[in-house]
């Protein structure tokens, strides 16, 4: 049983909801990345679970990693240490099911870093997100110079991490680090929306969508469409192609209801 992250299913719409809970302001330490990659493997083959929704609390989101846990650490154990944390955060990315990262408060460092590894981000008015770990005398180490620069370019993103700065919603929209900016108090309500309806989704086709952008984005542009291309036809063999097209053909578009298989 997690200490740190809670997690309830809706087995009439098939959204998970995960929330951190290590108050106050959910402090990434190793228990707490443990059991996020553990709650993520479980919703990733749970057939019952077909969007996610990740979320902390009104004061964060997660404000970063434990520093009092790594201030003594020397080189050999962050080697050691880091290869769980990308494997914590890895998790999250290649869950095969549409993960909605919905946003309050701080989400500094490896907060920022976790949000990076949803497919979406709700943010709230008053959040603020970054990537501070230079003013510590150190880089992001799970995925911040990665993920955030194929987010929102290199550019923006070595301009976030080299000055260490805070970026408020406002600015997090603009650049594409928020896809959608809500009142703080209806973040959540506005993640389960748009999860459930991700989650009325043809389960199969989601999958091969998500895992045909992700994976095309770390291969040239022929070997990206070859993998589009064999996501495509292996739909065809699905039952939920037929029932979309025929849907489509007799109803118009958007009325099918799918079986996700």
């Amino acid at each position: 049983m997690s200490e740190f992250v809670r997690v309830s299913i809706d087995a009439d719409t098939g959204v998970a909801l995960v929330q951190l809970d290590r108050p106050k302001l959910n402090a990434l330490n190793r228990a707490m990345q443990d059991e996020i990659r553990d709650t993520f493997l479980e919703l990733g083959v749970d057939d019952q679970v077909r969007a996610i929704v990740l979320h902390g609390n009104e004061r964060a989101f997660a404000a970063g990693a434990d520093i009092k846990e790594m201030v003594e650490w020397t080189a050999a154990r962050v080697l050691s240490e880091g290869a769980s944390l990308e494997a914590c955060f890895t998790t999250v990315a290649r869950t095969p099911k549409p993960v909605i990262a919905a946003i309050t408060g701080y989400a500094l460092g490896g907060g920022c870093e976790l949000s990076l590894c949803a497919d979406l981000r709700i943010v709230g008015k008053g959040a603020t997100l970054g990537q501070p770990e230079i003013l510590l005398g150190i880089i992001p180490g799970a995925g911040g110079t990665q993920r955030l620069a194929r987010l929102v370019g290199p550019s923006r993103a070595k301009d976030i991490v080299l000055t260490g700065r805070f970026v408020d919603a406002d600015e997090a929209l603009r650049i594409g680090l928020a896809d959608r900016v809500v009142d703080d108090e209806m973040v959540v309500a506005e993640a389960v929306a748009l999860a459930t309806e991700l989650a009325t989704r043809p389960a199969l086709a989601a999958r091969a969508a998500k895992e045909a952008i992700d994976r095309g984005l770390e291969v040239d542009l022929d070997s990206g469409l070859e993998l589009e291309r064999l996501h495509f036809a292996s739909l065809f063999a699905t039952e939920d192609r037929v029932i979309g097209m025929r849907s489509f053909i007799e109803s118009g578009p958007g009325k099918a209801r799918f079986l996700h298989r």
